[in-house]
């Protein structure tokens, strides 16, 4: 799995904060594992990064080696379904299993990797944006609430 530590200021201080009290943020986190996996899941139907950057289109010799109309994640498609989520109490992380994730995430150029047919750019899809961040804080706050 690839890591990429999306902490901001807010949620880490927001975790700390509920951690300090003693409580069990478990439930929570699953929750914010969950979303973060929907949220994930809807890049790869919006083709774009966290930030909202489009995601750069497959290279003619890309279309021409594995057909015409392919989605970026793989004849498959297993790279835009195969997400998961770890949550204790202290935080969550998500990502995918699939062995090609972090070529997608973060590209990689034919002269470092020999064996692929042309460069491949960076289509980012793990991580946070100020909608995500105000989705993780809702939840913490809800959890809190009860």
């Amino acid at each position: 799995m690839i890591t990429i530590n999306a902490n901001t200021d807010a949620i880490e201080r927001a975790i700390t904060d509920l951690i300090s009290k003693g409580d069990d943020l478990t439930a929570p986190m699953k929750s914010i594992g969950e979303e973060m996996i929907n949220r994930t899941q809807q890049r790869f139907r919006d083709k774009e990064a966290p930030d909202g950057t489009p995601w750069a289109p497959n290279a003619p010799s890309t279309e021409k080696r594995k057909g015409h109309d392919r989605v970026l994640e793989g004849e498959s498609k297993q790279l835009a379904k195969q997400f998961s989520y770890s949550a204790s109490s202290e935080g969550v992380e998500w990502g995918s299993l699939m062995v090609y994730a972090a070529m997608q995430n973060y590209g990689g150029a034919k002269a470092d990797f020999p064996h692929l047919w042309g460069d491949i750019p960076s289509r980012e899809f793990i991580g946070l944006n100020d909608d995500d961040e105000d989705e993780v804080l809702g939840i913490l706050a809800d959890h809190f609430s009860l």
